[in-house]
């Protein structure tokens, strides 16, 4: 496991909400970070396209992944920005992943810290996947970060997200 990306936890609340968790410590400051996490043009080098991102709370928000499935088709979640508050917050509560929360601190010397939450409702069964995508996005985000952006999601393939899926799995 990377040093930048720890593992995720996940707490599964009463009303049977997963919510998954991330600590990440960036070697970079917030002004970049929070480009990556919530614009338009940041969002594609390691996630997904944003389609639609309005940058206030009750915006619209469409995301797009860019690696297709078998058949060509790409997953889009769709919903509203449920909180913003530039360079510190971006919230986007979305069909398909449910609350994404980007919670951005800087520390000390030009690095920033992310709180990352992901509150959904699926299968016990699925969190192995879900805690495994979410961490191989952040290393891709620190590749971003870094200047080594994902620019060929064509040629991706889900051999990573393999490795980290038999880790949380066994963890």
């Amino acid at each position: 496991m990377s040093d930048v990306i720890p593992h995720g936890s996940v707490e599964t609340r009463d009303d049977g909400t997963h919510l998954l968790r991330y600590e990440l410590h960036l070697p970079h400051p917030v002004i970049p970070v929070w480009a990556a996490v919530a614009t338009p043009e940041g969002l594609p080098t390691w996630l997904c396209a944003a389609d639609v991102l309005e940058p206030r709370v009750g915006g619209a928000v469409r995301l797009r992944r860019l690696d297709a499935d078998a058949e060509g088709r790409h997953t889009v979640a769709e919903g509203h920005v449920t909180a913003w508050d530039v360079e510190r917050v971006a919230e986007y509560t979305v069909s398909v992943h449910g609350r994404i929360r980007f919670h951005l601190e800087p520390h000390r010397e030009g690095s920033t810290v992310v709180r990352f939450t992901n509150g959904l409702r699926c299968d016990d069964d699925v969190l192995p996947d879900c805690l495994a995508c979410w961490h191989n996005h952040f290393e891709l985000l620190d590749d971003a970060l870094g200047g080594r952006p994902t620019t060929d999601w064509a040629g991706w393939t889900p051999k990573r997200r393999q490795e980290l899926r038999d880790y949380y799995t066994t963890a």
